[in-house]
């Protein structure tokens, strides 16, 4: 006979049976409506009830029940005085779960993966660190000459197409205080040593979305790289694709850039970036 309580724990699950099910009857509508009452007002600020209900084409009287509901769990607040409504510390609490639950390593491994079939060139996940790129999650293309930066690996920020990608959306005074934290190492003839070449690199870098390592670290080896941003818009990681000049060839390189700036806009999207 089977433990009734292992019966139970064997029941447990996320969703019920018939949860593929996407018709109206696993929808509450008028949650549904009032989350969108709510993402209205996120996007509108502070606004009053008569304009509230007006956007969304709602009587104010159900707009007005919404709003209370939601100021009952602090999820908005009211101004009496001004007599406006706006989003409330309720809300913020119930985002900063999802900051906290988000993995950057974790939510990029797939659309790496994707990112490495795609280009057919290997693929990255890099973050700063103490001045420095450190190399968090790699896929590798199936091609023999292949470039390798296993996690734990450090680059150089200069020399790098994601340092340089983060170097290019990031705080001038950040920057510059990487850059000149210690002499730019020429690890090439194509090193961008010199702090005014290198920096007019980035705003170029900047104005088109993604960064490009031409021979800049190994001879013989590119990366296209783009930054990855934060739910607060600050760049926190980068994306690359890397592969020998052979096949990342100027041609190449277009459609490249493209890819990398997808998939780093689409894990941009998932740490809560608004892109």
């Amino acid at each position: 006979m089977n433990d009734p309580v292992e019966s139970t724990e064997k029941r447990s699950r996320g969703r019920p049976r018939g949860w593929h099910d996407k018709t109206e009857q696993n929808t509450i509508k008028s949650l549904d409506r009032a989350i969108v009452v709510l993402q209205r007002l996120g996007e509108l600020g502070a606004v009053t009830l008569t304009d509230l209900a007006s956007d969304l084409g709602q009587s104010p009287a159900t707009v007005y029940r919404v709003l209370v509901t939601f100021q009952n769990r602090e999820l908005v607040d009211f101004d009496d005085r001004a007599q406006l409504w706006s989003v409330g510390p309720g809300a913020f609490l119930i985002g900063a779960t999802f900051l906290r639950r988000t993995s950057l390593v974790e939510r990029a491994r797939p659309i790496l993966r994707a990112l490495m079939q795609e280009t057919g060139e290997t693929a990255n996940l890099g973050i700063e660190r103490n001045g420095e790129v450190l190399f968090v999650s790699q896929v590798e293309t199936h091609s023999n000459i292949r470039a390798f930066f296993p996690p734990g690996t450090v680059s150089e920020m200069h020399a790098s197409g994601i340092g340089k990608a983060l170097l290019a959306f990031m705080a001038e005074e950040r920057r510059d205080a990487i850059l000149s934290a210690q002499p730019l190492t020429p690890y090439t003839a194509q090193t961008l040593i010199q702090p005014e070449a290198l920096i007019e690199d980035l705003e170029i870098s900047r104005d088109r979305g993604y960064a490009f390592d031409a021979d800049e670290k190994t001879d013989g080896m590119r990366c296209i790289a783009a930054p990855v941003f934060d739910a607060f818009g600050e760049p926190v990681a980068g994306i690359s694709v890397s592969g020998p000049t052979v096949r990342v060839t100027d041609e190449d390189i277009d459609g490249l850039a493209q890819a990398v700036k997808t998939a780093a806009r689409t894990l941009s999207i998932a740490m809560g970036a608004s892109v």
